[in-house]
């Protein structure tokens, strides 16, 4: 336990292929944002994404510093009353959906074991529009960035196996760092409805 972050869960995993989501601008958009859930007793963490992940467009999605995408369930019911929806685990298009720590609970630069693996929280994620079209729900980026509701992505220091039911193990802190929270707040400060 570091700063008293004790384990957290890592309740399911998912990945995705790129698939249409929508037309944008007389274009067909992909995206591998409708992720599934992962059913093997283990995954293989790689230096950009899951066994099995993929990303529709590299130059805002994935790469080494948003390998893989996580969101703490704890956020769902939430969500549920604020878009008027069913929303299940992966809904986000999350990679790990988590229990145990939220965004003001877990560190910029907060190292992770899981399982063979190494994991470094890099920064929030920012709400875009093929989220938006994925939920259907104009209002959620908006309400993402309004709440800091954001989950945040881990780059991979060290690839390996990882149990799909298991946990993540803190093993590294910088107690200066900021929060996840803090640092999607400074990102979007002065923003309209902020």
């Amino acid at each position: 336990m570091i700063g008293g972050m004790e384990d957290v869960e890592v309740v399911a995993v998912h990945v995705g292929r790129p698939q249409p989501l929508l037309r944008r601008r007389g274009r067909l958009v992909h995206s591998a944002i409708a992720k599934q859930p992962v059913n093997a007793p283990t995954i293989h963490v790689g230096a950009t994404n899951l066994a099995g992940d993929e990303q529709g467009d590299l130059r805002v999605h994935g790469g080494v510093d948003k390998a893989v995408y996580a969101y703490p369930r704890e956020h769902l019911e939430v969500w549920r009353r604020d878009l008027e929806r069913p929303l299940q685990l992966g809904a986000f298009g999350e990679n790990l959906s988590l229990a145990g720590a939220t965004e003001g609970q877990v560190h910029i630069g907060d190292v992770w074991a899981w399982g063979d693996a190494l994991l470094q929280i890099s920064q929030p994620r920012s709400p875009c529009f093929k989220l938006v079209a994925h939920l259907d729900r104009p209002q959620v980026g908006p309400l993402m960035i309004a709440s800091g509701r954001t989950g945040w992505y881990l780059r991979v220091l060290r690839p390996g196996e990882a149990p799909v039911a298991g946990w993540l193990r803190l093993v590294e802190r910088d107690p200066a760092a900021p929060s996840v929270l803090d640092a999607h707040r400074t990102r979007f400060a002065g923003r309209p409805g902020f």
